[in-house]
C-alpha cells in the first residue's frame, strides 16, 4: 500500500491550508501551491521545523557520508517523524535534490 506525504515548513504551511510566510528552509514552501501538485493524491503533509531540517542534513553528513541541501534535510527530518507509526517491514523512499555544498556559507548550516 503507497502513501504519499508531502513536506512542509511548519513556518509556511501552505499545502496544508495555512498561510505562507518567511522561512529558512530553501527550497520548499514557496509560498503556493504548484500547479503540478495534485494535493488530492496525498495522503497527508508533514511540517518540518527549520532547525531539525538543519540538523538532520549535518547528521546525513556525518554519520552516512552524504552532504545534502537544507531541503533534503527536511525530507529526512519528515521520515523520521514518521517512522514510529510505520511497520518494521516498511519501504521508505525519499528524495534528497542537491547537494549541500552550496549551502556551507549559509548562516545556521553548519553546527557552531
Amino acid at each position: 500500500q503507497l502513501r504519499v506525504f508531502a513536506v512542509e515548513p511548519s513556518a509556511s504551511p501552505v499545502i496544508s491550508g495555512g498561510s505562507p510566510a518567511p522561512h529558512p528552509i530553501q527550497g520548499i514552501g514557496a509560498g503556493l501551491i504548484p500547479a503540478n501538485l495534485d494535493v488530492a493524491l496525498l495522503d497527508g503533509t508533514i511540517q518540518v521545523e527549520a532547525e531539525a531540517a538543519r540538523e538532520m542534513a549535518r547528521r546525513s553528513a556525518r554519520e552516512e557520508g552524504m552532504l545534502v541541501g537544507i531541503s533534503s534535510g527536511a525530507t529526512l527530518a519528515a521520515i523520521a517523524q514518521k517512522l514510529p507509526e510505520l511497520p518494521a517491514d516498511a519501504v521508505v523512499l525519499g528524495f534528497n535534490y542537491d547537494t549541500g555544498e552550496r549551502y556551507l556559507s549559509v548562516e545556521g548550516f553548519l553546527p557552531a
